[in-house]
């Protein structure tokens, strides 16, 4: 279990690593510069698999596919699923709306920090959202090392969905930007 840990945390940092020489390496007089969001699924509508009838855009498709089933390895994550008692108490109770507002306020987190056009974050800064005193849904302050295994159980949760690691390494990226918000003891 460990080295399954340590290996997908070296996955994460490698692909922060390539990104940022991706990055470093790229031209800013590119006509177009593709963003993650483009590279997720962009802009392209497709039907909405979980509201019939609806067109979602690919990239917030693949994006709220990711954030939900990491809420799903997280909530089956005994070291930290003890952050999210309030949320987990109501899904066992069969009462969806918290997971549904988690749901598309991290989806739009995600639209948002990749480069999507087309969406706003309207959720609490992320200080605010890891902050017991501010946000009663968060049962505790967040560790460093509880940090890291929320990117671990988001790791599994974009390789279940398909992503590439070099997809998942820019994403955690995007996580590993708000550390130093989320970690606070």
């Amino acid at each position: 279990m460990k080295l399954r840990k340590n290996l997908t945390i070296l996955t994460v940092a490698v692909g922060i690593v390539s990104f940022s020489m991706i990055q470093s390496c790229s031209k800013d007089s590119s006509p177009a510069k593709q963003t993650l969001y483009d590279s997720l699924g962009g802009t392209t509508k497709v039907n909405d698999p979980a509201n019939s009838g609806q067109m979602i855009e690919k990239g917030r498709l693949g994006l709220r596919s990711v954030v939900d089933s990491a809420i799903f390895v997280i909530a089956a994550d005994n070291s930290i699923n003890g952050y999210f008692q309030t949320l987990l108490t109501e899904v066992g109770n069969n009462n969806f709306t918290g997971f549904m507002a988690l749901s598309k306020n991290l989806t739009d987190f995600f639209c948002v920090a990749t480069g999507a056009k087309n969406f706003s974050y309207s959720g609490k800064n992320m200080h605010d959202a890891h902050d017991p005193a501010i946000n009663s849904r968060i049962n505790g302050k967040v560790n460093s090392d509880d940090f890291n295994q929320f990117v671990a159980d988001v790791v599994i949760a974009a390789q279940k969905n398909g992503l590439s690691n070099q997809l998942i390494g820019q994403v955690g990226v995007v996580i590993n930007s708000v550390k130093s918000q989320v970690v606070q003891r």
